[in-house]
């Protein structure tokens, strides 16, 4: 896409203006979406990104500019566009550029790109079927759905450094919404991985996904609204994963610390959870949704003990807003695509394993709230404030799961949540979703096990929990 020779010379044009640092990102990535709504093909797309970004930094300045011409003109003229930013005497010259290596943790045997059409429609037609067969009348509509991407990226930076990488992922999809005289709800279940087909016919089968958001979506209709005032929530794992990822992730990325924008910003050292809980990013599971080798900035993926039994220790560090915190990137530079300046990102983000059981964990309740999936909600990082709606919740009663609930929505401030969480399951599970933020929406992988916070201020419309 690019050579290295014409790699150089752009790089030193961008560089002719006193920058202290200059990057090339080229992208090369096509995709492949289908979709079935109530059991027929409705949509099918193919999709091409390509084009290459380009940025400079100088200091705590950062420029950044993209084009989908890649030829020799097009991309000096983008060089010296952006370099008018800066005015100065040349301090780097780039004379060669040597391979970065990182290991390929994400092998896919069988390229989605070589698996037939029909193929890809007869797997989410497997689920789809499967909810036809329930026979439901209060199922109004359900849509199955399959994307794949095979994303080529090449890097050249001016350290005198260049790498390629090329990952395939692929997601799995299934949206029902079910109504009655009561309403309507709805529910999702969408795994995904960097892995070939295999893994949606003999782990996430599309049978067993569909039918589960459906009977969600079903039993959701028939629950009474939630109770409201403070009290002991469990959180289960797997997708109760993103109430720390958007409460406590966000704030603990640099693009946030770096500025002081982070209700975490200098507490390295301090004790901000508690003693039960270490939470972790890690880029380097294998075949994972979030996982990555190498980051959009040339840096070997990592993995990050963030809090370690309630200490923070870390942060998600890209090279660029390391240079406000005197740190080195950790490998947390990402990207949606060519057209996003890059920054730090969570990757697969969870909390670590504990000692106590599900069942402990549930006994151990008195009265309080069992939040098993989430809809959505808001966080501010600076404050660590959210609110958070559940999707599927239940009260719990003398130590055993009760009747379902609906409306619950979870407030509070992360940085309080962290220090009442009590116990802390061993049944960690990873759940797939994209992540928005400065640099795009990116996969990402929330988690935990299952956990109790002692006290949560828990907002519904059905009254005072007794």
């Amino acid at each position: 896409m690019i050579s290295k020779k014409l790699a150089i010379d752009v790089l030193n044009e961008m560089l002719a203006t006193g920058a202290d640092y200059a990057e090339i990102f080229a992208e090369n990535s096509r995709g492949y979406g289908v979709s079935l709504e109530n059991g027929k093909v409705n949509s099918s797309s193919t999709g091409i990104t390509f084009g290459a970004g380009l940025r400079l930094l100088k200091d705590n300045r950062c420029v950044y500019g993209y084009t989908s011409d890649v030829s020799r003109k097009g991309l000096m003229e983008l060089a010296n566009s952006l370099n008018k930013s800066f005015k100065g005497e040349r301090l780097i010259t780039v004379s060669k550029l040597e391979m970065i290596r990182s290991k390929n943790r994400n092998p896919i045997l069988h390229s989605y790109e070589d698996i037939p059409l029909k193929e890809k429609i007869d797997l989410i037609r497997e689920g789809t079927d499967e909810i036809q067969s329930m026979n439901d009348p209060r199922i109004v509509r359900y849509v199955g759905s399959f994307a794949c991407n095979h994303k080529s990226v090449t890097v050249f930076n001016s350290k005198g450094k260049w790498f390629h990488r090329d990952t395939e992922f692929a997601r799995m999809a299934y949206s029902i919404v079910a109504a009655d005289e009561n309403g309507m709800e709805t529910s999702f279940e969408g795994p995904g991985c960097q892995m070939d087909i295999s893994y949606f016919k003999d782990k996430a089968k599309p049978r067993k996904v569909a039918r589960k958001a459906a009977e969600t979506a079903l039993m959701m209709l028939t629950a009474k609204e939630c109770p409201s005032g403070k009290m002991p929530v469990v959180i289960g794992n797997g997708w109760g994963g993103v109430l720390f990822h958007e409460a406590c992730g966000h704030p603990l990325e640099a693009s946030a610390v770096s500025r002081g924008l982070s209700c975490f910003a200098g507490k390295e050292g301090e004790m901000i959870a508690s003693p039960i809980v270490t939470a972790v990013d890690d880029s380097t599971i294998p075949n994972e949704w979030g996982s990555i080798d190498i980051d959009d900035e040339g840096n070997l993926g990592e993995k990050r003990v963030l809090i370690k039994d309630g200490k923070l220790v870390n942060f998600m560090i890209d090279d660029f807003n390391g240079r406000r915190m005197g740190r080195k990137g950790n490998g947390s530079c990402r990207r949606q695509n060519y057209k996003y300046c890059p920054t730090s990102r969570m990757s697969n983000t969870y909390i670590d394993n504990g000692k106590s059981t599900l069942e402990e964990i549930i006994a151990a309740t008195k009265l309080g709230l069992y939040a098993v999936g989430f809809a959505g909600g808001s966080v501010d990082p600076t404050t660590g404030e959210f609110n958070f709606g559940c999707s599927e919740a239940y009260i719990i009663r003398d130590g055993k799961v009760c009747e379902p609930v609906k409306g619950a929505t979870l407030i509070g401030k992360g940085e309080e949540i962290l220090k009442k969480i009590d116990m802390v399951g061993n049944d960690l599970a990873l759940a797939q979703g994209m992540c928005g933020a400065a640099s795009g929406s990116i996969r990402t992988n929330v988690g935990q096990p299952t956990l109790r916070v002692s006290e949560i201020t828990v907002g519904g419309r059905g009254g005072e929990l007794k």
